[in-house]
């Protein structure tokens, strides 16, 4: 997504290819960011869609820049503009490939380019900012995102870093605040699409819709669509509409062949609607294009949910491998590694992991983990007062709900019990092959007859 950026003359002037990719990155590297274009070697052999305005389906557009910034930086080395933008490539790169080793070398490049130029280098200080958001290290990340607004306050995409770091930082008013200064900079697709994201963490889908399919309507291209029509889906199937998140991510696919996220949402969907044969296909398509985490650990709770216990192992032992492998690359690890120990794992280890991320990552997700990991061990007390962090925004998200009602049901709550699981099931019935089966038969044991109110 091209943005262009208003500057003041003092500002670098940047080139047509490092705007570009300046406001892209920045966009794409926040907790908001544009899902991947990944393509494989099939994707290669196929040649041009044909569409208009649609990239070829081999075409990757970051790798291409990436090779265009290294030629000129081999003329010119000491580009701090050039240098920075690399530093923001890599960085999305890490994101694209599920490959964390892209971010040691973001960082020698971004620390490059503010060692040629540390005071008005804004590009290298939103690098950093976006490296850092990268890792989970938000605090590091807001930092970061201030000193480069303080250098150029007119950049609607660094306000988007800006707000990335102070949501996952759980500021979510400030976050509000920086938001509705990118929008009122530029109202583009970036900005509606972050001011959707904060009206639904407060719980106002309507809104959340209307912003996103705002932000459909402003895409500039095919990626940008795909990106709004994967979150449209989200926000469906969130809510209890699997359908719905299909036909977005039919609608997506359509625009963009290769989006490899509209696979993982169609999954998702197909998996909700009893279509466990092609959820299970386009799931495995979507982990061997970028195994990403997410898709990996979605893989096997899936194969878990059907009984096939030996390859939901096999993806369980590709997360905990790619877990070790972000940690190595200074990833800080949070919710979805805590989640895991708790469900899967180590009781004791999903502690220390959520106890570690909440000093980082202070964000409802992190509390929601938190509060697992911690009636995990035994401590529901204490879980109760994370989850009522994680649920403090109003959000609706049947996850936390299934959490809480699970952890006042131990301490024998049965009333709050029975209206916690209630919830979770009337929000998003499918909300997980797993947990949600488990919620219901919780919640028809805390109904039966002779139950304590």
């Amino acid at each position: 997504m091209t943005t262009s950026v208003r500057r003041s003359p003092r500002r670098h002037l940047l080139s047509a290819a490092v705007t570009t990719a300046l406001g892209v990155g920045l966009f794409l590297a926040g907790g908001l960011g544009l899902a991947p274009w990944p393509v494989t070697g099939a994707d290669r052999a196929a040649g041009p869609t044909g569409e208009a305005g649609a990239p070829a389906a081999g075409a990757d557009p970051l790798a291409q820049d990436i090779d265009g910034i290294q030629a000129h930086l081999r003329q010119s080395p000491r580009d701090a503009v050039a240098l920075g933008t690399l530093g923001l490539d890599y960085v999305q790169q890490a994101k694209n490939t599920a490959d964390p080793t892209y971010y040691p070398k973001a960082e020698a490049v971004l620390k490059r380019s503010l060692s040629v130029d540390a005071t008005d280098n804004f590009t290298a200080m939103g690098g950093m900012a976006a490296l850092e958001a990268g890792r989970h290290e938000f605090r590091r990340a807001l930092t970061w995102a201030r000193k480069a607004v303080a250098v150029n306050p007119y950049n609607s995409s660094l306000y988007g870093t800006l707000a990335d770091a102070l949501t996952q930082l759980g500021r979510y008013d400030e976050a509000a605040d920086a938001v509705q200064r990118m929008v009122d900079l530029r109202p583009g697709a970036p900005s509606l699409a972050r001011a959707s994201y904060v009206a639904e963490l407060r719980g106002d889908i309507d809104t959340a819709r209307t912003d996103m399919r705002r932000a459909l309507q402003d895409s500039a291209g095919p990626a940008d669509q795909a990106f709004a029509h994967y979150y449209l889906g989200e926000l469906a199937f969130n809510n209890g509409d699997p359908a719905t998140e299909l036909t977005e991510a039919a609608a997506g696919l359509r625009v963009a062949p290769t989006y490899t996220s509209l696979f993982q949402a169609k999954a998702r969907a197909e998996a909700a609607l009893g279509r466990t044969a092609a959820a299970l296909a386009d799931l495995n398509r979507a982990v061997q294009r970028v195994p990403q985490p997410e898709y990996v650990l979605q893989l096997g709770e899936l194969y878990q949910s059907l009984g096939r216990t030996a390859q939901a192992d096999e993806q369980y032992q590709v997360f905990r491998a790619e877990q070790k492998l972000f940690a190595a690359n200074g990833v800080a690890l949070d919710s979805d590694a805590a989640l895991f120990e708790a469900d899967h794992g180590n009781a004791a280890q999903a502690l220390t992991i959520a106890r570690q991320g909440i000093r980082s990552r202070p964000f409802m997700d992190t509390h929601d983990a938190l509060a697992w990991a911690l009636h995990a061990n035994g401590r529901d007390r204490e879980a109760l007062a994370e989850s009522d962090l994680a649920l403090a925004q109003g959000n609706r998200n049947a996850l936390f709900r299934y959490h809480r009602g699970m952890i006042e049901r131990s301490l024998g709550d049965t009333a709050a019990a029975r209206a916690d699981l209630a919830t979770a099931l009337s929000v998003n019935p499918h909300f997980s092959p797993l947990a949600a089966p488990k919620a219901r038969a919780a919640l028809t044991a805390l109904t039966a007859p002779g139950q304590r109110t």
